[in-house]
C-alpha cells in the first residue's frame, strides 16, 4: 500500500495537497489569533492611563474610536450653558438605568470648532441638579460612545430631556458641531456626584465575529482538499493494482510460448493468435 501511495508519479500531488492544506490551516489560525486579539483589546482598562490631550485621540469629525473608550483625556474650553440637556432614567454609572439624571453641558474645546457633551454628573432627581457652570474650563474627562438603545423613546422631542444620550438626538438640540462621542468628567461639578465609567467594556457576543467565521471558512478549505488529495491517491493506487503494468515504460515482456500441438522441447517466438 505504501509503495503505492509513494508512486514518483502522485509525488506532485502530494506536494500540491500538503502546500494547500499548510496554508489553510496557517491562515485559519492567524484569523482566529485576529478574533482574539480583537476581544482582548476590547476588554482593556484604559482608565487609569496617563490623560492626553483630546486632539491627539479623536477629533470632532472622526467616528468614535474602540480604543478611546475609557480613555482619559484633557479637554481645554469654554463651558455653553445655554446647551445643558438633561438625561432622564439614569443611575450613578454610565452603563447603569436608575431613577437619578444626568446633568449634562456641552465644552466648547479649543481649536476644534466643535462642542464636546460632558456629563458633569449625577443627581437623584432634575430638581436636585445645580445650576450649569459658564466660563473658560480645563477638566480630565473619559470619553464614551454614542448611547443607541432602541427600546428608549424621547416622549416630548422638543424639550432638553433626553432618555439617553444619543449624539443623533442632541444634535437636533444645537447648532454647533459635536464630537461623536459623549464624555464623562473625571471630576463631578459642584452639587452632583460622580458618575462611574466601568474599567472596560463588555465583550459582546459578536465581537470579532467575522474574523472567527473567516477561521472556520480556510479550515473547511482545507479539509476539503485533504479529502481531494485521499480520494485522487485512494483511486490511483486503486487502478495501479488492477494493471500493475500501466506505470511502466516498456510493455509486459513477452517470452517464448510452447505450441501444445508441437513437441514440449520445441518452442517458436510470438503469441498465440
Amino acid at each position: 500500500m505504501l509503495r503505492g501511495v509513494l508512486a514518483p508519479r502522485l509525488l506532485l500531488a502530494h506536494a500540491v495537497a500538503l502546500v494547500l492544506v499548510a496554508i489553510a490551516v496557517a491562515l485559519g489560525f492567524w484569523q482566529l489569533g485576529a478574533w482574539t486579539a480583537e476581544r482582548e483589546a476590547q476588554a482593556v482598562d484604559l482608565t487609569q492611563e496617563t490623560p492626553q490631550p483630546i486632539a491627539d485621540v479623536v477629533g470632532p469629525d472622526d467616528g468614535f474610536p474602540a480604543d478611546a473608550l475609557g480613555r482619559p483625556l484633557k479637554v481645554s474650553g469654554s463651558w455653553v450653558p445655554d446647551g445643558s440637556l438633561t438625561i432622564t432614567g439614569r443611575g450613578p454609572a454610565s452603563d447603569e438605568t436608575g431613577d437619578g439624571v444626568w446633568a449634562v453641558t456641552p465644552v466648547a474645546v479649543d481649536g476644534a470648532g466643535a462642542e464636546l457633551l460632558v456629563v458633569r454628573g449625577w443627581a437623584p432627581s432634575a430638581a436636585d441638579l445645580p445650576e450649569a457652570p459658564s466660563g473658560p474650563v480645563d477638566l480630565v474627562v473619559r470619553m464614551q460612545p454614542s448611547q443607541a438603545d432602541a427600546a428608549l423613546v424621547d416622549p416630548d422631542p422638543g424639550d432638553r430631556e433626553l432618555p439617553q444620550l444619543r449624539i443623533a438626538d442632541a444634535v437636533q438640540l444645537t447648532t454647533a458641531d459635536l464630537y461623536g462621542g459623549y464624555a464623562v468628567a473625571a471630576e463631578p461639578t459642584a452639587g452632583l456626584e460622580p458618575v462611574e465609567v466601568p474599567a472596560t467594556e463588555e465583550v459582546g457576543t459578536f465581537t470579532g465575529l467575522q474574523n472567527l467565521l473567516y477561521a472556520v471558512e480556510w479550515w473547511v478549505f482545507g479539509g476539503f482538499a485533504a479529502f481531494v488529495w485521499w480520494r485522487f491517491t485512494r483511486d490511483a493506487v486503486q487502478a495501479a493494482r488492477l494493471d500493475p503494468d500501466a506505470d511502466s515504460d516498456a510493455g509486459p515482456d513477452v517470452g517464448p510460448e510452447v505450441d501444445p500441438e508441437l513437441d514440449p522441447g520445441t518452442a517458436r517466438v510470438g503469441s498465440s493468435s
